[in-house]
Protein backbone atom coordinates (compact mmCIF):
# COMPACT_ATOMS: atom_id res chain seq x y z
CA UNK A 1 0.00 0.00 0.00
CA UNK A 2 1.26 3.58 -0.40
CA UNK A 3 -0.57 6.88 0.89
CA UNK A 4 -1.05 9.67 -1.49
CA UNK A 5 -0.48 13.16 -0.61
CA UNK A 6 -3.31 15.03 0.03
CA UNK A 7 -2.39 18.43 -2.00
CA UNK A 8 -3.26 22.07 -0.08
CA UNK A 9 -6.18 23.69 -2.18
CA UNK A 10 -4.99 26.50 -4.13
CA UNK A 11 -7.15 29.64 -2.91
CA UNK A 12 -8.27 31.80 -5.85
CA UNK A 13 -9.51 35.68 -5.37
CA UNK A 14 -11.69 37.21 -8.06
CA UNK A 15 -10.28 40.52 -9.18
CA UNK A 16 -13.55 42.21 -9.56
CA UNK A 17 -11.61 45.86 -10.07
CA UNK A 18 -9.45 47.71 -8.07
CA UNK A 19 -12.30 49.00 -5.52
CA UNK A 20 -13.86 45.38 -5.01
CA UNK A 21 -10.26 44.51 -3.97
CA UNK A 22 -9.60 47.42 -1.88
CA UNK A 23 -12.60 47.24 -0.24
CA UNK A 24 -12.20 43.68 0.32
CA UNK A 25 -9.14 44.67 2.48
CA UNK A 26 -10.63 46.98 4.56
CA UNK A 27 -13.21 44.44 5.67
CA UNK A 28 -10.56 41.70 5.97
CA UNK A 29 -8.68 43.92 8.11
CA UNK A 30 -11.64 45.52 9.94
CA UNK A 31 -12.76 42.01 10.45
CA UNK A 32 -9.15 40.75 12.04
CA UNK A 33 -9.24 42.89 14.88
CA UNK A 34 -12.58 41.15 15.79
CA UNK A 35 -10.95 37.57 15.52
CA UNK A 36 -8.14 35.87 18.20
CA UNK A 37 -4.43 36.49 17.50
CA UNK A 38 -4.29 32.62 16.71
CA UNK A 39 -7.33 32.72 14.09
CA UNK A 40 -7.85 33.34 10.70
CA UNK A 41 -10.77 33.81 8.39
CA UNK A 42 -9.94 31.08 6.18
CA UNK A 43 -7.94 27.73 7.97
CA UNK A 44 -6.25 25.67 5.06
CA UNK A 45 -6.51 21.92 4.83
CA UNK A 46 -2.71 20.41 5.87
CA UNK A 47 -1.04 19.01 2.92
CA UNK A 48 -0.54 15.80 4.90
CA UNK A 49 -2.45 14.48 7.69
CA UNK A 50 -0.87 14.99 11.32
CA UNK A 51 0.21 11.26 12.38
CA UNK A 52 -0.58 11.80 15.88
CA UNK A 53 -3.96 13.46 16.57
CA UNK A 54 -7.04 14.03 14.21
CA UNK A 55 -9.01 17.48 15.00
CA UNK A 56 -11.59 15.11 16.65
CA UNK A 57 -10.64 13.93 20.11
CA UNK A 58 -11.79 10.02 19.76
CA UNK A 59 -11.84 9.12 16.24
CA UNK A 60 -9.12 8.96 13.83
CA UNK A 61 -8.15 7.33 10.36
CA UNK A 62 -6.58 4.39 8.49
CA UNK A 63 -5.86 5.36 4.42
CA UNK A 64 -3.51 4.09 1.86
CA UNK A 65 -3.12 3.15 -1.63
CA UNK A 66 -2.98 -0.39 -3.20
CA UNK A 67 -0.31 -1.10 -6.08
CA UNK A 68 0.44 -4.02 -8.11
CA UNK A 69 3.64 -5.75 -7.61
CA UNK A 70 5.45 -3.11 -10.16
CA UNK A 71 4.24 -0.16 -8.14
CA UNK A 72 1.33 0.84 -10.63
CA UNK A 73 -2.37 2.13 -8.95
CA UNK A 74 -5.03 -0.48 -8.58
CA UNK A 75 -8.31 1.27 -9.12
CA UNK A 76 -11.25 -0.11 -8.26
CA UNK A 77 -10.60 -2.43 -5.69
CA UNK A 78 -12.92 -3.53 -3.13
CA UNK A 79 -11.61 -2.40 0.60
CA UNK A 80 -12.60 -3.67 3.67
CA UNK A 81 -12.21 -2.39 7.37
CA UNK A 82 -13.52 -4.44 10.36
CA UNK A 83 -13.16 -4.80 14.20
CA UNK A 84 -10.94 -7.41 15.15
CA UNK A 85 -14.49 -7.71 17.33
CA UNK A 86 -16.40 -7.94 14.51
CA UNK A 87 -18.72 -4.99 15.80
CA UNK A 88 -17.56 -2.40 12.81
CA UNK A 89 -17.06 -3.15 9.15
CA UNK A 90 -17.03 -0.67 6.73
CA UNK A 91 -16.14 -1.10 2.79
CA UNK A 92 -14.37 1.75 0.36
CA UNK A 93 -13.83 1.45 -3.19
CA UNK A 94 -10.28 2.80 -4.72
CA UNK A 95 -10.22 5.98 -6.39
CA UNK A 96 -8.40 6.46 -10.17
CA UNK A 97 -5.53 6.47 -8.30
CA UNK A 98 -5.87 3.46 -6.24
CA UNK A 99 -6.51 5.75 -2.74
CA UNK A 100 -8.49 4.69 -0.45
CA UNK A 101 -9.70 5.88 3.05
CA UNK A 102 -11.91 4.99 6.09
CA UNK A 103 -12.75 8.37 8.60
CA UNK A 104 -13.97 8.93 12.10
CA UNK A 105 -12.64 5.46 12.96
CA UNK A 106 -12.87 5.06 16.65
CA UNK A 107 -9.90 3.42 18.85
CA UNK A 108 -9.46 -0.38 18.38
CA UNK A 109 -7.97 -2.92 16.82
CA UNK A 110 -8.81 -3.65 12.96
CA UNK A 111 -8.26 -5.57 9.72
CA UNK A 112 -7.92 -4.59 6.54
CA UNK A 113 -8.88 -6.83 3.53
CA UNK A 114 -8.44 -6.06 -0.10
CA UNK A 115 -9.79 -7.36 -3.23
CA UNK A 116 -9.46 -6.49 -7.05
CA UNK A 117 -9.69 -8.30 -9.87
CA UNK A 118 -7.34 -10.35 -10.90
CA UNK A 119 -5.52 -10.47 -8.36
CA UNK A 120 -5.20 -12.28 -4.81
CA UNK A 121 -6.73 -11.43 -1.82
CA UNK A 122 -4.96 -9.85 0.73
CA UNK A 123 -5.60 -9.53 4.85
CA UNK A 124 -3.34 -6.98 6.64
CA UNK A 125 -2.12 -8.10 10.23
CA UNK A 126 -4.09 -6.47 13.42
CA UNK A 127 -4.08 -2.75 13.05
CA UNK A 128 -4.15 -1.03 17.27
CA UNK A 129 -5.40 2.37 16.18
CA UNK A 130 -5.32 4.53 19.37
CA UNK A 131 -8.16 7.66 19.89
CA UNK A 132 -7.86 10.07 17.13
CA UNK A 133 -4.84 8.37 15.48
CA UNK A 134 -4.73 8.73 11.78
CA UNK A 135 -2.73 5.75 10.24
CA UNK A 136 -1.35 5.53 7.10
CA UNK A 137 -1.24 1.28 5.67
CA UNK A 138 2.81 0.37 5.20
CA UNK A 139 3.17 -0.21 1.21
CA UNK A 140 1.84 -3.89 0.41
CA UNK A 141 1.28 -4.78 -3.52
CA UNK A 142 -1.26 -7.18 -4.04
CA UNK A 143 0.00 -10.47 -5.88
CA UNK A 144 -1.24 -11.62 -9.12
CA UNK A 145 -3.41 -14.09 -9.17
CA UNK A 146 -2.89 -17.47 -10.18
CA UNK A 147 -4.87 -18.95 -12.54
CA UNK A 148 -7.68 -21.66 -11.84
CA UNK A 149 -8.68 -23.86 -14.01
CA UNK A 150 -10.65 -26.19 -14.20
CA UNK A 151 -10.05 -29.55 -16.48
CA UNK A 152 -12.60 -32.02 -17.43
CA UNK A 153 -11.06 -35.23 -17.71
CA UNK A 154 -12.89 -37.15 -20.23
CA UNK A 155 -12.59 -41.19 -19.59
CA UNK A 156 -13.75 -43.09 -23.09
CA UNK A 157 -14.17 -46.21 -23.65
CA UNK A 158 -10.92 -46.78 -25.01
CA UNK A 159 -9.20 -45.75 -22.37
CA UNK A 160 -11.16 -48.39 -20.11
CA UNK A 161 -10.26 -51.16 -22.89
CA UNK A 162 -6.47 -49.84 -22.66
CA UNK A 163 -6.83 -50.39 -18.86
CA UNK A 164 -8.19 -53.92 -18.77
CA UNK A 165 -5.53 -54.18 -22.24
CA UNK A 166 -2.77 -53.50 -19.87
CA UNK A 167 -3.93 -55.61 -16.80
CA UNK A 168 -4.38 -58.85 -18.85
CA UNK A 169 -0.82 -58.49 -19.94
CA UNK A 170 0.06 -58.61 -16.48
CA UNK A 171 -1.42 -61.92 -16.06
CA UNK A 172 0.32 -65.09 -15.97
CA UNK A 173 0.34 -68.80 -15.35
CA UNK A 174 2.50 -69.33 -12.43
CA UNK A 175 3.64 -65.97 -12.83
CA UNK A 176 5.97 -66.94 -16.05
CA UNK A 177 3.32 -68.59 -18.76
CA UNK A 178 1.75 -65.70 -20.71
CA UNK A 179 -2.38 -65.83 -19.91
CA UNK A 180 -2.96 -62.75 -21.68
CA UNK A 181 -5.95 -63.61 -23.51
CA UNK A 182 -8.41 -64.87 -20.59
CA UNK A 183 -10.58 -61.86 -19.36
CA UNK A 184 -11.83 -61.96 -16.13
CA UNK A 185 -14.31 -59.11 -15.87
CA UNK A 186 -17.53 -60.59 -17.53
CA UNK A 187 -18.55 -56.97 -18.87
CA UNK A 188 -14.92 -55.85 -20.15
CA UNK A 189 -15.10 -53.35 -23.27
CA UNK A 190 -14.65 -54.41 -26.26
CA UNK A 191 -11.12 -53.88 -28.00
CA UNK A 192 -10.13 -51.97 -30.88
CA UNK A 193 -8.53 -53.10 -34.06
CA UNK A 194 -4.86 -51.46 -32.98
CA UNK A 195 -5.58 -53.07 -29.45
CA UNK A 196 -6.36 -56.98 -30.62
CA UNK A 197 -2.97 -56.43 -32.79
CA UNK A 198 -0.94 -55.46 -30.07
CA UNK A 199 -2.00 -57.55 -27.90
CA UNK A 200 -1.08 -60.43 -30.89
CA UNK A 201 2.25 -58.94 -31.14
CA UNK A 202 2.85 -59.03 -27.33
CA UNK A 203 1.95 -62.47 -27.20
CA UNK A 204 4.40 -63.41 -30.31
CA UNK A 205 7.81 -61.82 -28.85
CA UNK A 206 6.77 -62.57 -25.31
CA UNK A 207 10.23 -64.32 -24.35
CA UNK A 208 8.20 -67.21 -22.78
CA UNK A 209 6.97 -67.98 -26.37
CA UNK A 210 10.68 -68.43 -27.60
CA UNK A 211 11.68 -70.58 -24.83
CA UNK A 212 8.42 -72.71 -25.34
CA UNK A 213 9.16 -73.26 -29.04
CA UNK A 214 12.30 -74.06 -28.16
CA UNK A 215 11.70 -76.54 -25.94
CA UNK A 216 9.28 -78.04 -28.70
CA UNK A 217 11.75 -77.86 -31.25
CA UNK A 218 14.37 -79.89 -29.15
CA UNK A 219 12.09 -82.53 -27.94
CA UNK A 220 11.14 -82.90 -31.73
CA UNK A 221 14.51 -83.13 -32.46
CA UNK A 222 15.59 -85.68 -29.96
CA UNK A 223 12.13 -87.78 -31.50
CA UNK A 224 13.28 -87.39 -34.79
CA UNK A 225 9.78 -85.48 -35.76
CA UNK A 226 9.81 -84.01 -39.10
CA UNK A 227 13.32 -86.18 -40.25
CA UNK A 228 13.24 -84.37 -43.52
CA UNK A 229 14.55 -81.43 -41.63
CA UNK A 230 17.34 -83.56 -40.37
CA UNK A 231 19.80 -83.35 -37.56
CA UNK A 232 22.41 -80.65 -36.04
CA UNK A 233 21.64 -77.00 -35.75
CA UNK A 234 20.38 -76.85 -38.88
CA UNK A 235 17.87 -79.26 -37.67
CA UNK A 236 17.02 -77.36 -34.74
CA UNK A 237 16.70 -74.38 -36.31
CA UNK A 238 14.29 -75.75 -39.16
CA UNK A 239 11.92 -77.17 -36.28
CA UNK A 240 12.26 -73.84 -34.04
CA UNK A 241 11.27 -72.09 -37.01
CA UNK A 242 8.10 -74.15 -37.74
CA UNK A 243 7.12 -74.20 -34.13
CA UNK A 244 7.35 -70.48 -33.54
CA UNK A 245 5.93 -70.05 -37.22
CA UNK A 246 2.79 -71.82 -36.04
CA UNK A 247 2.13 -69.97 -32.96
CA UNK A 248 2.66 -66.56 -34.40
CA UNK A 249 0.82 -67.18 -37.48
CA UNK A 250 -2.21 -68.82 -35.51
CA UNK A 251 -1.92 -66.00 -33.26
CA UNK A 252 -1.79 -62.66 -35.37
CA UNK A 253 -4.74 -64.75 -37.80
CA UNK A 254 -6.85 -65.77 -35.39
CA UNK A 255 -6.18 -63.56 -33.03
CA UNK A 256 -5.91 -59.99 -34.59
CA UNK A 257 -6.47 -60.37 -38.07
CA UNK A 258 -9.67 -61.79 -38.87
CA UNK A 259 -11.02 -60.60 -35.10
CA UNK A 260 -10.58 -57.48 -36.56
CA UNK A 261 -12.03 -57.95 -39.76
CA UNK A 262 -15.31 -59.69 -38.31
CA UNK A 263 -15.23 -57.74 -35.59
CA UNK A 264 -15.14 -60.36 -33.04
CA UNK A 265 -13.36 -60.58 -29.39
CA UNK A 266 -10.44 -63.14 -29.52
CA UNK A 267 -10.20 -63.16 -25.59
CA UNK A 268 -11.22 -66.06 -23.04
CA UNK A 269 -14.24 -64.55 -20.97
CA UNK A 270 -13.93 -66.44 -17.45
CA UNK A 271 -17.61 -67.42 -16.60
CA UNK A 272 -16.73 -69.21 -12.98
CA UNK A 273 -20.38 -69.59 -11.40
CA UNK A 274 -23.13 -72.22 -12.42
CA UNK A 275 -22.86 -76.06 -11.88
CA UNK A 276 -19.73 -77.73 -13.27
CA UNK A 277 -21.72 -79.16 -16.56
CA UNK A 278 -22.33 -75.81 -17.63
CA UNK A 279 -19.65 -74.12 -16.84
CA UNK A 280 -17.66 -77.31 -18.62
CA UNK A 281 -20.11 -77.14 -21.80
CA UNK A 282 -19.72 -73.50 -21.95
CA UNK A 283 -15.85 -73.69 -22.29
CA UNK A 284 -15.66 -76.25 -24.58
CA UNK A 285 -18.08 -74.24 -26.97
CA UNK A 286 -15.68 -71.44 -26.99
CA UNK A 287 -14.39 -72.69 -29.81
CA UNK A 288 -17.21 -72.58 -31.95
CA UNK A 289 -19.01 -69.62 -30.76
CA UNK A 290 -17.30 -66.35 -29.44
CA UNK A 291 -18.46 -62.77 -28.46
CA UNK A 292 -18.80 -59.74 -30.97
CA UNK A 293 -17.41 -56.55 -30.83
CA UNK A 294 -21.24 -55.61 -30.44
CA UNK A 295 -21.39 -57.89 -27.03
CA UNK A 296 -23.67 -60.56 -28.46
CA UNK A 297 -22.67 -64.31 -29.30
CA UNK A 298 -21.85 -65.53 -32.37
CA UNK A 299 -20.03 -67.99 -34.39
CA UNK A 300 -16.62 -67.67 -33.90
CA UNK A 301 -15.60 -67.60 -37.34
CA UNK A 302 -12.08 -66.07 -36.65
CA UNK A 303 -11.11 -69.17 -34.54
CA UNK A 304 -11.95 -71.83 -37.03
CA UNK A 305 -11.33 -69.65 -40.23
CA UNK A 306 -7.57 -69.13 -38.28
CA UNK A 307 -6.83 -72.34 -37.51
CA UNK A 308 -7.65 -73.78 -41.25
CA UNK A 309 -5.42 -70.93 -42.71
CA UNK A 310 -2.51 -71.26 -40.39
CA UNK A 311 -2.58 -75.70 -40.64
CA UNK A 312 -2.60 -74.49 -45.00
CA UNK A 313 0.07 -71.68 -44.47
CA UNK A 314 2.29 -74.57 -42.52
CA UNK A 315 2.56 -76.58 -45.87
CA UNK A 316 4.53 -73.86 -46.95
CA UNK A 317 7.63 -74.23 -44.29
CA UNK A 318 7.05 -78.37 -43.37
CA UNK A 319 8.97 -80.66 -44.76
CA UNK A 320 7.72 -82.41 -47.70
CA UNK A 321 7.52 -85.77 -46.95
CA UNK A 322 5.09 -84.39 -43.79
CA UNK A 323 2.84 -82.33 -46.56
CA UNK A 324 -0.52 -84.34 -47.36
CA UNK A 325 -2.29 -81.45 -49.16
CA UNK A 326 -5.68 -80.91 -47.78
CA UNK A 327 -5.77 -83.95 -45.53
CA UNK A 328 -2.65 -82.38 -43.14
CA UNK A 329 -4.46 -78.66 -43.65
CA UNK A 330 -7.79 -80.06 -41.83
CA UNK A 331 -6.46 -82.73 -39.74
CA UNK A 332 -3.67 -79.70 -38.33
CA UNK A 333 -6.95 -77.69 -38.63
CA UNK A 334 -8.58 -79.90 -36.23
CA UNK A 335 -5.60 -80.12 -33.41
CA UNK A 336 -5.69 -76.22 -33.59
CA UNK A 337 -9.48 -76.51 -32.41
CA UNK A 338 -9.12 -79.31 -29.65
CA UNK A 339 -6.36 -77.72 -28.32
CA UNK A 340 -8.39 -74.49 -27.68
CA UNK A 341 -11.36 -76.29 -25.96
CA UNK A 342 -8.74 -78.41 -23.87
CA UNK A 343 -7.52 -74.39 -23.44
CA UNK A 344 -10.33 -73.13 -22.63
CA UNK A 345 -11.83 -76.19 -19.82
CA UNK A 346 -8.63 -75.35 -17.97
CA UNK A 347 -9.03 -71.82 -17.78
CA UNK A 348 -12.36 -71.98 -16.61
CA UNK A 349 -11.50 -74.52 -13.88
CA UNK A 350 -7.73 -74.65 -13.23
CA UNK A 351 -5.62 -71.58 -14.83
CA UNK A 352 -7.31 -68.17 -12.42
CA UNK A 353 -6.15 -70.28 -9.18
CA UNK A 354 -2.43 -70.74 -10.95
CA UNK A 355 -2.42 -67.19 -12.54
CA UNK A 356 -0.49 -63.81 -10.65
CA UNK A 357 -1.57 -60.79 -12.15
CA UNK A 358 -5.28 -60.98 -12.01
CA UNK A 359 -7.33 -57.65 -11.66
CA UNK A 360 -9.22 -57.50 -8.53
CA UNK A 361 -11.64 -55.67 -10.77
CA UNK A 362 -14.92 -57.44 -11.29
CA UNK A 363 -18.09 -56.88 -13.12
CA UNK A 364 -21.54 -58.27 -12.30
CA UNK A 365 -21.36 -61.97 -13.32
CA UNK A 366 -22.57 -63.88 -16.28
CA UNK A 367 -26.41 -64.82 -16.40
CA UNK A 368 -26.78 -68.24 -15.09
Amino acid sequence: MKATVCRRPRFRASLLGVGAVLGSLLTLSAYSQLLPADASPRQQRPEAPDQGRSDHASDGRIYGTVTDPHGNVIPAATVTLHSAAASIQQTAITDANGFFSFDDVPAGSFYIAVTAKSFASWTSPEITLTAGQYYQLPDTALQVATADTNVEVTFTRYDLAEEQVKAEEQQRILGVLPNFYASYVWHAVPLTPGQKFRLALRTSVDPVTFAVDGATAGIEQAQNAFSGYGQGAAGYAKRFGAAYGDDAISTMIGAAILPSILHQDPRYFYKGTGSVASRTVYAMSRVIICRGDNGREQPNYSNVLGNLAAAGISNLYYPSSNRNGAEVTIENAFIGTAEGAVSALLQEFLLKKLSHGIPHESNSPPPQ
